[in-house]
């Protein structure tokens, strides 16, 4: 055996911690170093939305790894996710609209770009929030065809958290 099954959580969940922060400097690079993606004011909305969720994903994933290393019910900063879940929905629609405004008036590589991380925020968000899309492990898929999708892991801790066991 390689490792306990808690183990394997630890490692799985720090990963994602990690690769969600690597993810900022890493798709800033390749959006506007390598791909040459304009920093016009859609673009750079859209995108920065897109950092803010993969942030608030970083922030999750951390505040978790810390909650299973410490074999502990309580979620460290779930207020302030709570808080995230009330208040991205008001920066998702206000980016959604200007870039998608932006399309409209200018349709081309200085808007259409950010009108995709702005899009892309919105299924980050309900990916962390409310119903996990992301599926990128085994075990994931076969649960997805087995049940469907189900409630994500933040949407559960933060559940968990108003009845009273963590939060």
């Amino acid at each position: 055996m390689i490792g306990t099954d808690s183990e394997r959580v630890r490692r799985r969940v720090r990963s994602l911690a990690l690769l969600e922060l690597a993810n900022i400097p890493i798709q800033t690079v390749g959006w506007f170093g390598l791909v040459g993606v304009p920093p016009t004011a859609p673009n750079l909305v859209g995108f920065g939305l897109f950092l803010l969720l993969l942030a608030q994903g970083a922030a999750y994933w951390g505040a978790k790894w810390r909650q299973v290393r410490a074999r502990t019910g309580h979620l460290e900063g779930a207020r302030a996710f709570r808080a995230a879940r009330a208040v991205d929905p008001v920066l998702l629609v206000a980016g959604v609209m200007f870039t998608g405004s932006a399309v409209a008036r200018g349709p081309g590589w200085a808007s259409w770009p950010g009108f995709g991380f702005a899009l892309f925020a919105v299924l980050e968000y309900i990916n962390y929030f409310h119903v996990q899309l992301s599926h990128d492990t085994a075990a994931d898929l076969r649960r997805l065809f087995r049940v469907g999708l189900r409630r994500s892991h933040l949407a559960r801790d933060l559940a968990a958290g108003r009845r009273g066991r963590h939060g």
